[in-house]
């Protein structure tokens, strides 16, 4: 296949990936992984200039990915930088 054709079906995938993650549905990867939206509770932060003062953070939407065992496995080897 040309780099083109790899291109256009890469992005035709990841457009596919963000339209169903966009409606809320869970996207599976065998082998690779899953993507999925959670929602992330209300906290309160602190301003880093002025740590005294707190801020509410409203609850939001955000995307999770949790990597497959092989991909776990794959990664595993590589050693960590000391």
């Amino acid at each position: 296949m040309s780099q083109h054709d790899l291109q256009v079906i890469v992005h035709h995938t990841i457009d596919c990936i963000s339209d169903a993650l966009a409606e809320g549905r869970k996207v599976e990867l065998r082998n690779f992984g899953v993507f999925d939206v959670v929602t992330r509770k209300a906290r309160v932060g602190r301003n880093p200039k002025n740590p005294t003062v707190t801020v509410q953070i409203p609850p939001k939407k955000t995307v999770r990915f949790r990597p497959g065992k092989e991909l776990k496995s794959a990664v595993s080897h590589l050693g960590l930088a000391e």
